[in-house]
């Protein structure tokens, strides 16, 4: 089981993210140490939003509550989709 936090964010995102990246990446990059966060990116062409992946939903929305991107504005609107997993690491194998 993993949760996916998306992101929709404003128009021109890459040049209006540059203030918050440095401690986007370094609130990221804290949660992967954590082990909570286990994939993460923005979506490109077009760079119209981000997904990032965690392990716990509650982690998930802690780090969007706390990320300067939802904080200034550069973040419009997040969701979090709990995602059934079955192969991968951390996936649920289904039983046969």
């Amino acid at each position: 089981m993993h949760f996916i936090l998306f992101y929709d964010v404003v128009e021109d995102y890459v040049t209006k993210r540059t203030p918050f990246r440095g401690q986007h990446l370094e609130l990221a990059r804290a949660a992967y140490d954590r082990g909570e966060l286990v994939l993460a990116g923005a979506l490109a062409n077009p760079a119209d939003g981000a997904v990032l992946v965690f392990r716990d939903g509650k982690a998930a929305e802690a780090f969007a509550v706390n990320d300067p991107y939802v904080k200034n504005g550069v973040v419009v609107r997040w969701r979090i989709r709990e995602w059934t997993t079955v192969l991968g690491d951390g996936a649920t194998l289904p039983t046969l």
